[in-house]
C-alpha cells in the first residue's frame, strides 16, 4: 500500500498525548480530506485508515460511532481555523478572527467542507452534527468574549449571536464569489458589529 501524504506528515519527536494522540490526529486529517473529497456518506473506515496508514481496527476503536467521526471532523477543522487570539486588544483578535477564517475557508479543503456543511438543509441526520460541531465552534468564541466583558472591552452578548454577526459577512462573501474577504473588509465588520453592540448596550 502506497504510503498518502497524510500519513508521511512529519511527526514532532514528543508532544502531549504521545503517540496515540499522534495517531489519533492523523486518522482525523484523514477523515477530514475524505469528507472534503467525497462528502458525509462517501467515504469508509477503510479509506481513512489506508490514507492515514494505520490499522482499520484504529479506526474503529477512536470511533465505534461514525457520526461522531463527522462530528470531530467538523469540530477539528473549525478550532484550527477559527481560534480566537487573546493580544489583549479585542478589535484586532476579532480582525484576526475573521482573517484566519475567509483564508481557511478559502483553502480546496475549506470550500468543500463548507458545501457538505451547506447541504446539511436537507439532511436531518447531517444538519444535526453540523449543529453540534458549530456548538463547539461557539464555545472556542465564548471564551475569547467572556474575557472581553470581564476587561470591561465589551458589554454582556450573546456568544451565538456575535459570532453570526461577525462570521455571516465572510459565508456571504464565499458563497457569492464575486471576490476575496480582505483584511479591509474584517476592519469595517468588526468595528461596525462592535460599535452597534456598545451603542445598544448605552441606549
Amino acid at each position: 500500500m502506497a504510503e498518502s501524504s497524510v500519513a508521511k506528515k512529519a511527526v514532532p519527536a514528543r508532544r502531549p498525548g504521545g503517540r496515540t494522540a499522534v495517531l489519533r490526529e492523523r486518522m482525523l486529517a484523514a477523515a477530514t480530506e475524505l469528507v472534503a473529497r467525497h462528502g458525509v456518506d462517501g467515504f469508509s473506515y477503510e479509506q481513512v485508515a489506508e490514507l492515514a496508514g494505520v490499522n482499520k481496527t484504529s479506526v474503529y476503536r477512536n470511533w465505534p460511532d461514525r457520526a461522531k467521526l463527522v462530528v470531530d471532523v467538523f469540530t477539528s477543522f473549525a478550532a484550527e481555523s477559527i481560534g480566537v487570539p487573546d493580544s489583549g486588544d479585542l478589535h484586532a483578535d476579532l480582525v484576526e478572527f475573521l482573517v484566519t477564517m475567509a483564508e481557511t475557508l478559502s483553502t480546496p479543503q475549506g470550500r468543500a467542507l463548507s458545501s457538505v456543511a451547506n447541504s446539511a438543509v436537507s439532511n436531518a441526520e447531517l444538519d444535526a452534527i453540523v449543529d453540534t460541531a458549530y456548538a463547539q465552534r461557539v464555545v472556542i468564541v465564548h471564551r475569547r468574549l467572556a474575557v472581553a466583558v470581564e476587561r470591561g472591552e465589551l458589554p454582556p452578548v450573546d456568544a451565538y449571536f456575535l459570532t453570526e454577526l461577525l462570521s455571516g459577512p465572510v459565508h456571504l462573501f464565499m458563497n457569492r464569489g464575486k471576490r476575496s474577504f480582505t483584511r479591509p473588509d474584517a476592519e469595517q465588520v468588526v468595528t461596525v458589529v462592535l460599535a452597534g453592540l456598545r451603542a445598544v448596550h448605552r441606549g
